[in-house]
């Protein structure tokens, strides 16, 4: 996958660097992998940033520590790490990081979209640690299955497309049979469905556009009413609960990863009174913003939206 570098203003919507992947054909769009070193020194970023696409993180050497929405992970490689499009994260005071990136779009997902939910498990947990085997390897194997991935991507061979989303699929797996992974919800049915495709709509940048039940209740074709008995009948919390979540989530994102005032952070929000903003914040928090933002390692960096380059910019 070609991708190029752009300097410049990030797009208005998106005041915390966003990094974003630009497929060109004939490579295998939109999936691309890679060293660190290959990536180049983005990679590695140590400003608060987002992502408009999966990423796995495979670490297998480094010191330091990785931070995915506030919560900072110190680095005892084997790692693997799963991202979310639209988590904020940064690696923080690394050294002799090495690994491998492994990066795409929902689009790649299209030929198995159960792999969504494994993914968005995988994210809630975020960091795993691989028991770990001979010379460095991971007991899991997990390290194998991704080196050969690498040789099937770089390859290009026919059908490579469908071996990867194959081997993607088995990655997620037995990633899930780790100790302390949590097993993705397999109840089946409407209800279960329903609840299920909530939750994806919540993670991510995705879900800030509107912060009512009653839109993600119309986004998925049903009822108020029963969105919240799926959702509860199938994790025990409220949609108004989860949404209140995931909008306190997304302004803490704001404030630690952007230079938006607490108004600014507040119309972004969806809050036209700032305010009520600070009530809100307060209540889900038991800080104010302005407190939370100075006591929460907010980091103040020039904002940019990055093309991440893992083979060099196009001819």
């Amino acid at each position: 996958m070609n991708t190029r570098a752009h300097d410049g203003t990030p797009p208005a919507d998106h005041p915390v660097p966003l990094h974003r992947l630009t497929p060109s054909p004939p490579e295998v769009a939109p999936f691309t992998i890679g060293s660190f070193d290959a990536f180049g020194p983005d990679s590695r970023a140590g400003y608060p940033h987002r992502h408009s696409f999966y990423e796995i993180v495979y670490v297998t050497a480094g010191s330091g520590a990785h931070v995915i929405d506030l919560v900072r992970r110190p680095l005892r490689p084997p790692h693997l790490c799963v991202l979310l499009p639209g988590q904020v994260h940064y690696w923080d005071r690394v050294s002799g990081l090495r690994g491998v990136l492994m990066l795409f779009t929902e689009d790649f997902l299209l030929a198995r979209p159960g792999d969504r939910q494994l993914l968005r498990v995988l994210g809630e947990r975020s960091w795993l640690h691989l028991p770990p085997g001979p010379a460095g390897s991971d007991a899991a194997g997990l390290g194998a299955l991704i080196r050969a991935m690498e040789r099937e991507f770089a390859a290009r061979a026919d059908g490579c497309a469908s071996v990867l989303e194959a081997y993607l699929h088995i990655l997620l797996v037995h990633a899930l049979r780790l100790p302390g992974a949590r097993r993705p919800d397999t109840a089946t049915g409407r209800a279960a469905g329903v609840s299920r495709e909530f939750g994806l709509l919540l993670t991510g940048t995705g879900g800030a556009a509107e912060w009512s039940v009653g839109a993600y209740a119309a986004r998925l074709g049903v009822s108020v009413g029963y969105l919240n008995e799926a959702v509860k009948r199938t994790t025990g919390r409220t949609p108004g609960e989860l949404v209140r979540a995931a909008r306190t989530l997304e302004a803490k994102r704001l404030l630690t990863g952007s230079d938006l005032g607490v108004g600014q952070v507040a119309r972004r929000m969806g809050f036209s009174d700032p305010a009520y903003f600070c009530r809100f914040f307060r209540r889900e928090t038991g800080a104010s913003p302005g407190e939370f933002r100075r006591t929460g390692g907010g980091n103040h960096h020039v904002h940019r939206t990055e093309y991440i380059d893992p083979h060099g910019p196009p001819p």
